[in-house]
């Protein structure tokens, strides 16, 4: 039996929906792109140009329901399948665009760059608890404009794994979604096996911008699944109580994907977000907050009612080290994710408010999602009736170590952490040197970097991966792309 959170009852999901509809259906959205509007009033709501309003109608939101897909799946760069996003099953990311790295060697936060961006995704490919990677952080050692795409280059160069991403220009998609190419070959096969999921971020409250709208409408256009992160805030925009919060998450959520539905039926979405509650004492949004969490596992078992695939960052923390306030919020988070269904948890690896990466954080991290899944397994009988004969056996034997049912079901049912976690006694962990969590973590690291073996892209790939990046960073000023380490 899988365990299985809910914190909202069936009559309060559905009341949240009808309120969320209601919100689209007489206060509408402001969409700041004449072609999203175009396209929404094609399809009977009420436009407004000047005021960049669209409201909605029932049935404009009714079919784009109707239209969104149930389950997706995902493809790394060799074109074998990683995900089924469906159901309860759960994958663990990353979390997205940290502006700064926790240096190990000085204990302080810097701007990434190249380098590190690159030691990261040789990490990613060795953490086997790490379904896919992100684009977790931005170089700064590239122009702003080419970042968002220089960071999908990089991921698809140095780890197989398939990337959850984003462009933070209208321009940018057109380079990432060339980078795409370069690695399926054509537009077709890109649709059969896409390799990443792009974030689309509305503005709370009930507001797309140009850029994000036309995202949407781009990802739809070419097949690119798509997760939709509203980031309504808790007391600052967005009402302070959490039913409140979640209403106004449904109605902006909701309102992509009636974007994303009339740009082209069926186009793969994740029902996800980054709400937070707001900390009004320090003017700070907290990841880990308990309250954010309930939100984040709420909005998903709204986005399963309504049948569709979930995304929630959650499984981060707010501390600014790798300490016991990281490993609580991220572990908690992560359990409560598991549990309630969510999808695609973005998370892992992150503090500070999602603004810095840690790579001893993600290899602690990867031990908590292993520890989640054996969770979210359950408990099932293994040849367990009747019990007389082997506690017999026991009896008989006085231990059960080499038992024929120990052997057949030791590494089913227990699950053996790596190094980064210590069960040693005392004795022996002083033995072997004594190191504390940080030190193991480290090590860890470096061991899983040296163990990168390059990704299997087909014949040509790199080559013309670096030819469209390189073709970017000249038109932005720069002669020639950072040195990548080997």
């Amino acid at each position: 039996m899988r365990p299985k959170l809910k914190l909202l009852d069936d009559s309060l999901v559905e009341r949240i929906v009808d309120e969320a509809r209601e919100v689209l259906c007489t206060i509408g959205a402001e969409i700041h792109n004449p072609g999203v509007l175009d396209l929404l009033a094609d399809h009977g709501a009420a436009v407004d140009p000047a005021a960049s309003r669209a409201v909605f109608t029932q049935r404009i939101i009714e079919r784009a329901l109707a239209a969104a897909p149930a389950s997706f799946e995902l493809y790394d760069v060799a074109g074998a399948r990683t995900h089924r996003f469906e159901g309860d099953a759960v994958y663990f990311t990353p979390g997205s665009a940290a502006i700064t790295v926790l240096d190990n060697a000085t204990g302080e936060v810097r701007p990434p760059t190249t380098a590190d961006y690159v030691r990261y995704a040789k990490l990613v490919a060795g953490l086997p608890h790490i379904a896919s990677q992100s684009t977790a952080m931005i170089p700064a050692d590239v122009p702003e404009r080419v970042s968002d795409s220089y960071r999908l280059y990089l991921s698809l160069l140095t780890c197989a794994k398939p990337v959850i991403t984003g462009a933070f220009t209208i321009e940018a998609f057109e380079v990432m979604k060339d980078l795409q190419l370069a690695v399926r070959g054509g537009r077709a096969e890109l649709e059969a096996k896409p390799l990443a999921v792009f974030s689309c971020c509305p503005t709370s409250p009930l507001k797309w911008s140009d850029v994000t709208s036309q995202n949407v409408v781009d990802c739809a256009t070419w097949g690119v699944p798509i997760e939709l992160i509203a980031m309504p805030l808790s007391g600052f925009m967005a009402p302070v109580t959490l039913v409140g919060t979640l209403i106004q998450h449904t109605a902006e959520t909701l309102s992509g994907i009636v974007i994303s539905q009339l740009a082209r039926p069926g186009a793969a979405v994740l029902y996800g977000g980054s709400p937070a509650i707001f900390d009004l004492r320090y003017e700070t949004t907290p990841m880990g907050a308990i309250e954010t969490m309930m939100i984040n596992c709420s909005y998903a078992q709204i986005g399963s009612w309504l049948g569709l695939p979930t995304q929630g960052y959650i499984a981060l923390s707010d501390a600014k080290l790798l300490d016991a306030q990281a490993g609580l919020e991220s572990g908690i988070g992560a359990v409560l994710a598991a549990l309630s269904g969510i999808n695609s948890i973005s998370g892992p690896g992150m503090l500070d408010f999602e603004s810095c990466l840690s790579l001893e954080k993600l290899v602690l991290d990867n031990e908590i999602c292993r520890m989640t899944a054996r969770l979210v397994a359950g408990i099932e009988p293994r040849e367990d009736f009747p019990a007389a004969p082997l506690l017999a056996e026991l009896m008989r034997e006085h231990h059960l170590l080499i038992a024929d049912h120990t052997l057949r079901h030791l590494r089913a049912e227990i699950n053996f952490p790596g190094p980064v976690i210590d069960r040693a006694n005392r004795a022996r962990w002083r033995s072997e040197g004594g190191r504390t969590l940080g030190q193991r973590a480290a090590a860890e690291v470096e061991r899983l970097v040296a163990a990168w073996q390059p990704p299997p892209l087909p014949g040509g790939a790199a080559d013309e991966l670096t030819r469209v990046m390189a073709a970017e960073a000249r038109r932005w000023g720069m002669e020639k792309l950072p040195e990548r380490p080997a």
